[in-house]
């Protein structure tokens, strides 16, 4: 067994469980590709209910979708993380029929601390967001949504 867990290579059934069972994600249509410690990639097949008022991709979608892929990636250790912030710079506008995907992965940790770089491309591989995010890390564990406290 690892004990540093930002050591660990593969993220432990239990948590990927938890974290595949997000009610939002499910919601919005993103669906976690790939997982790994420190390490997320989460796709979105857009649609209609996507689009804003002007025909395009709303702006919260794609944040959405680079947020699930944060919390996948701040949570992969097991231990419950929370953003403290993210910021996102929008790089072009998607087709209405694409599929995006958003990897993030941890660029660096200290203490509680951890600094995410997300991005977020289109299936040509096109840059449409990319986004950076501090999310604080606790020694909680993660548990299921109703779950009592471990």
């Amino acid at each position: 067994m690892v004990e540093d867990p930002a050591e660990a290579k593969t993220v432990d059934e239990r948590t990927a469980e938890i974290i595949g069972s997000d009610s939002y994600a499910r919601h919005l249509g993103a669906q976690v590709r790939e997982i790994k410690p420190g390490y997320a990639k989460v796709t979105l097949k857009l649609g209609p209910q996507h689009l804003n008022f002007m025909g395009m991709i709303h702006g919260g979608v794609m944040f959405s979708l680079a947020d699930v892929a944060f919390g996948a990636a701040a949570n992969s250790f097991g231990k419950r993380a929370m953003a403290l912030s993210v910021g996102i710079d929008f790089l072009a506008a998607p087709d209405p029929q694409e599929e995006l995907t958003a990897e993030v992965e941890l660029v660096a940790r200290a203490g509680k601390t951890g600094y995410y770089r997300m991005q977020v491309a289109d299936s040509e591989g096109r840059m449409v967001a990319t986004c950076r995010g501090w999310a604080y890390h606790t020694d909680r564990p993660l548990r299921m949504e109703g779950a009592e406290d471990a």
